[in-house]
């Protein structure tokens, strides 16, 4: 059984790990993994269809637990103790719920301290009690102490107090004073770990179709012996396509892994591929997966070819491989989400899609089933089955690049 210390606006861990708010999706599957021996059965619910409308959830069904995520970011926003008979809880070392200690109101009471009174909802038939990052539920025995506790009771208040010996069915830890309205904070500066982080990414571009990216980028000090900035650091990186090598590395840093290409899928679909000269060298990506993005170098000259940046949605493939990349393509008019708010922007393509399977090398099957590659204006949008776009590749004429004279 685990035990675990809850830091009321801020976290529920041990000394070993902990689940931050604001943490990256990717963080805290990586503490799973690590921990899977102890930590198991867990459970990845999303919504198939409608990824963006419902929060992200890691279901700790062994322990009780659910970590939500915000959709969109991807970062934790609410975590949710749902059965406490399956986790030891302390608070400032002290515990109020172990296999020795219920957690009755009298408990909470002794452990938290004072605060306003408890809110009934009847159709839950649940008293919440509130502190400021922290929230417990109280279930009621029987029907019968339901109508004591009615809105118009004691000037307006739900319930001076809740019944005496009532336990805790759920408790929450989240940023702000209200549950119902909190959002993901910031990512902490424990969650940066030596990484950058891209707090954006916005498609440069022209009427003929992208130039490069623009990268607002996020960092913070870290590593041993090191004394660790007090702030986040916010800073901007232009990559432009025909962008050296070393222009990269010093605009964005080492790559977390540099992947050399043993064949091009897609080389059957560009014009008269047979003509084509096959290279003795191998282009090579490099993958920044903390920003959703892989840069592709040509072989020869070592410039920039291609960027792929990637929405990380459950259901993909390559699914938490990569840190959501919150890119910008500039439009005329409003943004669009799914490939078909994308069509009527940029326009339709004039060739069918081509079909992408993904699949490994160790194993031929993909239970997410394949995706649609769609060109348009130097661009490919890789649609999923459910209209949403996993990623998009933007390409560009490399800038010719200069001789030096000997």
């Amino acid at each position: 059984m685990l035990d675990l210390e809850v830091v009321p606006e801020r976290s529920l861990g041990n000394e070993q790990w902990e689940f931050a708010l604001g943490m990256p999706l990717a963080q805290a599957i990586s503490i799973l993994q690590k921990h899977c021996r102890i930590i198991k059965n867990v459970q990845v619910l999303y919504s198939e269809q409608t990824p963006l409308s419902h929060d992200l959830i890691l279901n700790l069904t062994q322990d009780g637990i659910k970590l939500l995520f915000d959709a969109t970011n991807q970062r934790l926003k609410v975590i949710e103790v749902y059965d406490l008979s399956k986790v030891k809880l302390k608070y400032c070392g002290v515990h109020f719920n172990s296999q020795a200690i219920a957690p009755t109101i009298e408990q909470i009471d002794q452990s938290f301290g004072a605060t306003h009174p408890g809110v009934y909802n009847a159709a839950e038939q649940l008293f919440h009690l509130n502190f400021r990052g922290l929230s417990f539920s109280f279930q009621l025995d029987s029907w019968n102490e339901a109508p004591k506790y009615e809105p118009n009771f004691a000037m307006g208040l739900a319930s001076l107090q809740i019944p005496h010996g009532a336990m805790v069915k759920r408790m929450h830890i989240y940023t702000g004073n209200n549950l119902q309205e909190t959002r993901a904070p910031v990512m902490p500066l424990a969650c940066f770990l030596g990484n950058i982080f891209a707090e954006c990414v916005d498609v440069l571009r022209d009427r003929a179709g992208p130039l490069g990216l623009k990268l607002r980028l996020l960092t913070a000090g870290c590593g041993p012996g090191v004394m660790a900035d007090s702030k986040v650091r916010s800073l901007e990186r232009n990559i432009y396509f025909g962008d050296s090598c070393q222009d990269v590395l010093g605009a964005l840093g080492s790559p977390h892994k540099v992947f050399y290409k043993s064949e091009d899928k897609m080389k059957i679909h560009s014009p008269s591929p047979h003509k084509q000269v096959p290279s003795k060298c191998n282009d090579y990506f490099f993958n920044y997966f903390t920003l959703g993005v892989d840069i592709l170098f040509d072989s020869t000259s070592h410039l920039v070819k291609k960027f792929v940046l990637h929405t990380n949605f459950p259901g993909h493939y390559n699914f938490n491989i990569y840190h959501r990349c919150d890119f910008k393509i500039p439009l005329v008019i409003k943004k669009g989400e799914t490939w078909d708010q994308i069509q009527e922007l940029l326009g339709h393509p004039m060739e069918k899609p081509v079909v992408l399977h993904r699949s490994s090398s160790a194993n031929n099957t993909n239970p997410f089933g394949s995706t649609f590659c769609f060109g348009l204006q130097r661009m490919i949008f890789e649609v999923m089955q459910n209209n949403h776009i996993a990623s998009v590749t933007l390409y560009g004429a490399p800038r010719t690049a200069s001789i030096p004279v000997l």
